[in-house]
């Protein structure tokens, strides 16, 4: 639907909102800035927060979503919960088939529409054009509600942690109890991910204790990588949920990573970030936001590679089969770029 309308009294009555964003992690939590200024600017309004199941916990903590909706794969009973309440607007903030086809079973109820760019993406990654606004994602989130007099109030991303959830002095080695780099080896995508031998390289010039993070399916990469170094480095790999290991990356005194969801939540707590990009480019606009709050931030990609961007999103393998967009990074600057953010 049209979002160029008039603008919207703020005052007149109490507003119901639904916002949509299924997935995934890092996604997610680039849409906390829309829901605190739109709660906190609109008067009196409630806010209702759709996500798949699996995703629920990263919203379900957030004091300005008044009720989270999970959607657990059962389309009709997702439908029913909705129908339940009377929305005044929808904030399409994720704006798919599976989303179109939720506001159409909302007639009555204006929808405003995140726009995607994917021309631009395709010019990008196809035809190696770069026609992208110099934009943040989280900035183009916000002209989704324009028309609801609803400004940027510049404190970043959120992320909010219950206390049952924190990570204990016993859950970590003794040694690292004194301050830890946080290193997150996982991702959706292999192409998004610094390979093993890189890890390796990385993990053994790092003078300094290091706490692998990931997902189950980083685990045996993970053990891997800390055999190198027993002592100070220890891999977090699947032991912990996501709320736990957001806590570990609060909780560190740098996060290096990939392009991936623990890097907005890094964000979100606005730690020192070091990211590495391989098949995606901070282009874009999913770069971590600190608000007009900064923290020192460095991001290492390899320059005029022609066949990068690939993907807008990432692959299981490279397509070209060589993958110098990470087997070409220089762990030699990375580590002193380590050693100037921890002094």
């Amino acid at each position: 639907m049209n979002n160029n309308i008039t603008s919207i009294t703020k005052n007149s009555s109490i507003l119901t909102f639904l916002i949509i964003r299924f997935s995934s992690i890092g996604d997610i939590v680039l849409t906390t800035p829309v829901v605190r200024c739109l709660k906190n600017q609109v008067a009196g309004c409630k806010i209702h927060y759709v996500t798949k199941k699996e995703y629920a916990g990263i919203v379900k903590n957030n004091p300005y979503i008044d009720k989270v909706i999970e959607y657990d794969g059962d389309w009709d009973i997702m439908m029913r919960e909705l129908k339940t309440f009377n929305y005044d607007y929808i904030i399409d903030l994720h704006h798919n088939a599976r989303t179109m086809r939720l506001k159409g079973m909302f007639k009555n109820v204006k929808a405003f529409s995140f726009n995607k760019i994917n021309v631009q993406k395709w010019m990008l990654t196809a035809l190696k054009i770069n026609m992208l606004p110099n934009k943040h994602i989280v900035d183009r989130y916000f002209e989704t509600i324009t028309s609801f007099n609803v400004t940027n109030d510049g404190k970043g991303l959120d992320y909010f942690i219950p206390e049952v959830d924190e990570i204990k002095q016993s859950d970590i080695p003794s040694s690292h109890l004194f301050g830890y780099i946080g290193i997150v080896i996982g991702a959706a995508h292999n192409t998004k991910k610094l390979p093993l031998n890189k890890l390796k390289e990385l993990v053994a010039k790092i003078n300094y204790p290091v706490i692998l993070m990931g997902g189950k399916e980083d685990q045996a990469m993970g053990d891997e990588i800390a055999a190198i170094d027993s002592g100070g480095t220890y891999n977090a790999c699947g032991k912990f949920s996501l709320n736990e290991s957001a806590d570990l990356v609060r909780k560190a005194k740098l996060i290096i990573t990939n392009d991936t969801g623990l890097m907005h939540i890094a964000a979100a707590f606005k730690k020192p970030i070091i990211s590495i990009w391989g098949n995606t480019v901070p282009s874009f606009g999913m770069t971590p936001y600190y608000g007009t709050m900064q923290a020192p931030n460095a991001m290492f990609q390899v320059e005029n590679l022609k066949c990068r961007p690939c993907t807008k999103i990432g692959y299981n393998k490279c397509p070209k089969k060589h993958f110098n967009c990470m087997q070409q990074q220089n762990i030699d600057s990375i580590v002193e770029t380590i050693k100037g953010m921890i002094k």
